[in-house]
């Protein structure tokens, strides 16, 4: 994989997770049925909206520290916290799709945490 400067692959991740944060937020009466899930209630449309506070934080975080320097303590740490979010991720969205939670597109979301988590370890690698 091509090396990336820590700030371009942050603003990329960073703003993925923006993407997501601001969609379960605003829409997520959209998304989510999607994935086969239902929003019966003001409940789970207000959980939906609390699960912005952790992609969005996450975004923030990558935002913030976009300078942080080339193969710098911080930046192999911050690196092996997204590895470890997205494989988080991973691990509970593949529970969602066998036990059928999600279904349909929801089979999407273990890929994608499996996508980020590969280019997060790439970029972990790249500041050893």
């Amino acid at each position: 994989m091509k090396k990336l400067s820590n700030s371009k692959f942050l603003n990329i991740h960073s703003t993925i997770y923006t993407l997501f944060a601001i969609g379960l937020f605003v829409i997520p009466n959209v998304l989510w049925p999607n994935y086969g899930l239902q929003l019966n209630d003001k409940y789970s449309v207000f959980l939906s909206q609390h699960t912005s506070i952790f992609l969005g934080g996450i975004a923030i975080i990558g935002f913030m520290l976009k300078g942080v320097e080339y193969k710098s303590i911080i930046a192999k740490k911050l690196m092996m916290s997204l590895v470890l979010t997205n494989v988080l991720g991973v691990a509970i969205t593949l529970y969602a799709c066998f036990t059928g939670i999600f279904y349909g597109f929801g089979w999407s979301d273990p890929a994608f945490f499996a996508f980020l988590g590969i280019i997060s370890y790439s970029q972990w690698r790249n500041n050893q």
